[in-house]
């Protein structure tokens, strides 16, 4: 299952906040001198051994809910099809008919509800798992800017930069490394 985080709205009111930023601090860019680098997060937690072993058990929990569902789709088609058989059949008594189509309504709320806290759960899950990695990925950064003297490093992967000329400093090696010296 994948969730996306990020709407086209989020996106532009990001893209405002950055460029009202960088259109604040081009005066002060003339006064001091603003070093500053990028830096592509998810290539760092992709890189990351921790984060393949997160990547591993949010699968394995999703394929197991996936075969719950399945299970419990089976068990509703089975249902549909009895009561399509006694549907029409004038000799069923309607106390039978009306039993049968509140078990497939129960059946369908049941689904609705396992599929809302199946999305949930593995939300939880993904958070649960990736947070000390990003936490690791951000004091890795922290410690690459403090050494370099950079005023700013940008995440590539989070905010589009529209252009990078070939003097840009990419610091995404270099948070890889110190990541790897980080527990």
């Amino acid at each position: 299952m994948h969730i996306e985080t990020h709407s086209h709205s989020q996106y532009y009111r990001t893209m405002r906040k950055i460029l009202t930023m960088l259109l604040m601090l081009a005066p002060v860019a003339m006064l001091a001198q603003v070093k500053l680098a990028t830096v592509d997060v998810q290539a760092v937690f992709n890189a990351m051994p921790e984060a393949k072993v997160a990547t591993e058990q949010l699968n394995a929990a999703s394929a197991q809910l996936k075969a719950e569902y399945e299970m419990m789709q089976d068990e509703f088609n089975k249902k549909y099809a009895a009561y399509q058989q006694i549907a029409l059949d004038a000799g069923t008594p309607q106390t039978i008919k009306d039993r049968r189509v509140r078990e497939i309504q129960e059946g369908d709320r049941d689904i609705e509800k396992f599929l809302a806290k199946s999305k949930e759960s593995l939300e939880t899950q993904k958070q649960a798992l990736e947070a000390p990695i990003y936490d690791r990925i951000n004091r890795a950064i922290k410690l690459v800017g403090d050494e370099g003297g950079y005023t700013y490093i940008i995440d590539v992967s989070r905010t589009p930069v529209a252009y990078s000329g070939t003097g840009a400093i990419d610091l995404t090696q270099a948070v890889i490394g110190r990541c790897a010296t980080l527990r």
